[in-house]
């Protein structure tokens, strides 16, 4: 857990929040006494629908080539 004075969480309020949607929590203190925790808000996880994956994944042709020389092809022609 982190500790931020008042005044940086107000003048970096948009980095704090980043942080802390990675899994920070973070206490923001006022004269070195916490009075305030930012802390992610749960989300549900959203089900896989396994049908529409498949039908999905079944229309889709298959690459040409492999996912390595497609890398090396982009890699060897600046593309990235």
């Amino acid at each position: 857990m982190v500790a931020v004075n008042l005044a940086d969480a107000k003048a970096h309020l948009s980095e704090l929040v980043d942080r802390v949607e990675t899994g920070d929590t973070i206490d923001i203190t006022r004269r070195g006494k916490p009075v305030a925790r930012l802390s992610a808000v749960k989300r549900p996880r959203r089900r896989i629908d396994a049908a529409l994956l498949q039908s999905l994944t079944s229309t889709m042709r298959p690459q040409a080539e492999s996912a390595a020389d497609l890398v090396r092809s982009m890699r060897d022609g600046d593309r990235y």
